[in-house]
């Protein structure tokens, strides 16, 4: 993996820029019952599909706003466990924080190692005021977690079309 598509680094993980060579990760993560049940199905069935979704959303994010969601791969064997980073949604005011894991890299600290990093760029790097995240109300492991990261329950929302309520968690930056 080339250097250049490294974002961030940890003491156990390097966050990197997904690409289009990274389709079948994308599929099997994004074809998760978990993440189908916490996160939501984004409708990619097929490596044709992972790799239109990796170009239409991820890469296009990197594209639009300098920052997106990013492959999280264990130093140790460069194998990818999961994602980690920013999205920019165009009904929410505040960036929001993501992350995703295959489910046999969870419950490691993976998570929480990787989203702490993310949520240190987002003030640091690239000097955000406040920081949001959204997730169902059953998902009590990334509501554990994003409480353990600092964010705190501010309200009830609706995104788009759907008609889930998500839990909208933010914290602001540190002073």
């Amino acid at each position: 993996m080339g250097a250049h598509l490294i974002v961030l680094e940890t003491a156990r993980t390097r966050l990197r820029l997904l690409t289009v060579e990274d389709a079948q990760f994308i599929l099997e993560i994004l074809s998760d019952p978990s993440f189908i049940r916490n996160i939501g199905d984004r409708g990619v069935r097929t490596l044709q599909q992972a790799g239109d979704y990796i170009r239409t959303r991820i890469v296009d994010s990197y594209e639009r706003h300098g920052f997106g969601i990013w492959g999280v791969e264990r130093k140790a064997d460069c194998v990818l466990m999961g994602m980690s980073g920013l999205v920019k949604r165009d009904e929410l005011e505040d960036v929001d924080l993501g992350f995703a894991f295959l489910p046999e890299y969870c419950r490691c600290g993976y998570a929480e190692e990787s989203a702490l990093a993310v949520c240190r760029y987002s003030f640091d790097v690239l000097g955000l005021r406040r920081l949001v995240a959204i997730t169902v109300p059953g998902n009590a492991r990334s509501i554990a977690l994003l409480e353990k990261l600092g964010l705190r329950f501010e309200r009830t929302i609706k995104l788009g079309e759907e008609d889930t309520s998500l839990r909208l968690y933010a914290t602001e930056r540190p002073v």
